[in-house]
């Protein structure tokens, strides 16, 4: 076990006195119950009932009256109660309908208890048969880990400080890079890491990830409303790891004989369920930034060390003397996309690239992130600034003068004149720095 970052954001909720009963998000096998389990450690009292035990979903659903449940659940989970702080957590809670609904009681009728709900299937059924109570709950995502967290993992924190502080983090560049290179090629689920951290050894992974992957097929049939959309959704699953990174369409996908109405719902199932992201582009330069659903989207999957593993890609990893080069740079934009999503907590956070809205104009850079007001570019290049064509375009339009280029260089702040001869400032941030960034941005 090793510390998830998202034990903080937990701890603010915990402390809120106006919290909720909170709805922890996240595909299978991120970590969920394991985080609540150490968070549990924190309180007087935790008690953990897990509904695909048909006893805990029977005592779960015996009653609509939470005063009168709480006794039972410590009866059930052979806690005796002491004075302070109680927390319960609610795990599979996909499993009872009748649960999701005792959230409200829980808030109303006894908000002095701290209540955590997870599940691996939420996600797919919160539209289907089951309703969060409007207003008496509260959400947060939990992702694969990060690559300070693979830090902390692999008792290599001391870097941590090095990244933290940009000065420092030059004198320490190779070193961190060797890091990330690793921690891109194996990925940031918690068992692979943990199961990296205790043999050093990535070729003894691929038992854990064929283990995920088939848990991941398995919960086909629970994703599907039909026997079509399964198979749709197992094509995606068996081939779709190889699209990472790219623009896809989905029609005929992966050279499949499947329309573009069975693939797009069946990726909108799969985004659902947390396992893969699909980014829009936006075509503005400044607020709002909204999705372009006409256009084509880019495919981004839960974890770099699943694509790598599934796409057959690992011994390029090794090869490469440098990410950015690695699987004609979509390896790169991968583990970019996903350190980006860790940035945030909220189950609505999307990820967007953005193109330029002209006739001919093939201007696109790789990412957006908004902060401040502020729609800013990301591109994932190496090179020249002067190369940087597209960024350059954009901050023709925008208004205000912050660029970020991910790469495999070291920190450092340019100023850059436009191509319309606008000056801007472009942060070069290495990929090991991507934690850093709404910091940075707030910063320049």
């Amino acid at each position: 076990m090793f510390r998830r970052d998202i034990e903080t954001e937990l701890q603010r909720w915990a402390e809120n006195p106006y919290r909720k009963p909170l709805i922890l998000r996240g595909a299978r096998q991120v970590g969920k119950t394991t985080v609540v389990n150490n968070f549990g450690k924190k309180f007087d009292n935790y008690l953990s009932v897990n509904l695909e035990k048909s006893s805990a979903k029977q005592l779960m659903e015996s009653t609509d009256e939470v005063k009168k449940l709480l006794p039972l659940l410590f009866f059930y989970c052979n806690v005796k109660r002491k004075e302070g702080r109680t927390l319960l957590f609610i795990d599979e809670i996909q499993q009872s309908t009748h649960s999701v609904s005792l959230l409200r009681y829980f808030y109303e009728e006894l908000p002095e208890i701290y209540v955590i709900a997870a599940g691996s299937l939420l996600e797919t059924m919160l539209e289907k048969q089951i309703s969060i109570p409007v207003g008496r709950a509260e959400f947060r995502a939990l992702h694969p880990c990060t690559f300070t967290e693979f830090l902390i993992a692999t008792g290599n924190q001391r870097y941590i400080e090095a990244i933290t502080e940009p000065s420092l983090s030059v004198a320490f560049h190779q070193e961190l890079m060797n890091l990330f290179n690793i921690y891109a090629l194996i990925g940031g689920m918690p068992e692979v890491v943990a199961r990296y951290t205790a043999e050093q050894d990535i070729v003894s992974l691929s038992a854990t990830y064929n283990q995920l992957l088939n848990a991941y097929k398995s919960d086909v049939e629970k994703y599907a409303e039909t026997s079509t959309q399964a198979a749709v959704i197992r094509y995606i699953l068996e081939e779709g790891w190889a699209f990472s990174g790219q623009n896809i369409t989905f029609g005929g996908f992966a050279e499949s004989s499947y329309k573009a109405r069975e693939t797009g719902e069946a990726f909108r199932t799969l985004g659902k369920a947390m396992l893969l992201e699909l980014a829009y582009p936006v075509t503005q330069t400044v607020l709002p930034a909204i999705s372009d659903l006409k256009k084509s989207p880019k495919l981004f999957w839960v974890d770099a060390g699943l694509v790598n593993y599934s796409a057959r890609i690992q011994k390029e990893y090794l090869l490469s003397k440098d990410l950015m080069d690695t699987w004609r740079g979509a390896a790169a934009e991968q583990i970019v996309a996903q350190e980006l999503q860790a940035l945030s907590y909220d189950v609505g956070f999307k990820l967007n690239y953005w193109m330029r809205n002209k006739r001919g104009s093939t201007a696109e850079v790789d990412f957006i992130w908004i902060q401040d007001g502020k729609i800013i570019p990301i591109e994932v290049k190496s090179g020249h600034n002067a190369h940087l064509k597209s960024i350059h375009q954009f901050m023709n339009d925008a208004d205000h003068d912050v660029a970020i280029r991910i790469w495999s260089g070291t920190y450092s702040v340019d100023k850059v004149v436009s191509l319309s001869k606008k000056e801007f400032r472009l942060i070069n941030l290495p990929f090991y720095m991507i934690s850093r960034l709404p910091w940075l941005v707030t910063k320049w």
